[in-house]
């Protein structure tokens, strides 16, 4: 049984926006993203999981229950991030932590201390006069402390700087090691790409596609950019059968588009030519998502 099963889930808001038909299956112990432009249906997708609203169809369930029937004991399992952050009362950020941990009947506060210290977060800060990047960090100060086994987590990063979104990423990698399953939505490529096992595709309220990460990481089929020294050689070199994109004759450049078993025939066949310039282009998920929309479009 997967730890995260949605099934035709559909939630239909009229005109066009909602959710359709929405089936994913998140294995335990796994790291799954979830991306798609603004409005796509990810943040309705992740409401549904955690029973803040009611599907028109399908369901969805975690370990086992029901999202919708039990939500309140879908709450007290999963650790939580909402996309907008609005946290109750006005205490410290240290008191709203340790009532967090006291009404869930898990975590530690020495733990959560730690997870602060990297952050670098101020606890003890009131939590209503905190910036955004301050309510941020203690929104994942909160879900990494609580040790849930499973994080579901909506835009997780918004409002963070770069070096900090290296440290979540950071945190999540730990929490990745521990066993636990993580539901994501993200805009930004590189937590993505560099923790996710596998992430889905949404637009417009439906599933795109649904790509392993190794296939990105691990791309067997190579670009390689190259440039020649001279005219003979990038003519000649053009008359060869490697399938080839972005030529441009007036720079003597073109990209070899080539499968890694032929990777040493290429090499071979390169030093009939003068080249002045090789360099792998590496193929990043920013790019697979860039062209799997433009495809949609």
């Amino acid at each position: 049984m997967a730890c995260i099963d949605i099934n035709n889930l559909t939630k239909d808001f009229g005109q066009g926006r909602g959710i359709f038909d929405i089936s994913l299956s998140i294995e335990q112990g796994e790291v799954f993203g979830f991306a798609g432009v603004n409005g796509a249906g990810k943040t309705t997708t992740i409401r549904n999981l955690m029973g803040f609203i009611k599907p028109d169809s399908g369901n969805a369930t975690i370990n086992g229950i029901d999202c919708t029937k039990k939500s309140a004991q879908v709450k007290q399992k999963v650790a939580y991030i909402p996309g907008e952050i609005n946290f109750p009362g006005n205490d410290s950020g240290e008191v709203f932590l340790k009532r967090q941990m006291e009404m869930l009947g898990r975590g530690n506060w020495e733990h959560c201390k730690k997870i602060c210290d990297k952050l670098q977060l101020d606890a003890t800060a009131n939590i209503k006069s905190m910036s955004k990047g301050m309510k941020q960090k203690t929104a994942i100060a909160a879900a990494f402390a609580a040790e849930s086994d499973i994080l579901i987590m909506d835009e997780p990063t918004t409002g963070l700087d770069p070096l900090m979104r290296d440290t979540f990423i950071e945190l999540l990698e730990e929490q990745k090691a521990m066993g636990k399953t993580i539901f994501m939505s993200s805009h930004i490529f590189k937590e993505m790409e560099e923790t996710c096992d596998r992430v889905a595709l949404i637009n417009k309220g439906k599933i795109i596609d649904l790509v392993q990460m190794d296939d990105i990481r691990y791309n067997k089929n190579k670009r390689f950019k190259l440039e020649f020294k001279n005219q003979e050689s990038f003519d000649r070199f053009s008359e060869l059968s490697y399938q080839t994109e972005n030529v441009q004759p007036e720079d003597l450049q073109l990209t070899v588009v080539i499968n890694d078993k032929n990777i040493n025939d290429l090499m071979n066949d390169l030093k009939n030519y003068d080249v002045a310039f090789f360099k792998e282009i590496k193929q990043t998920f920013e790019d697979y998502f860039n062209q799997t929309f433009k495809e949609e479009a």
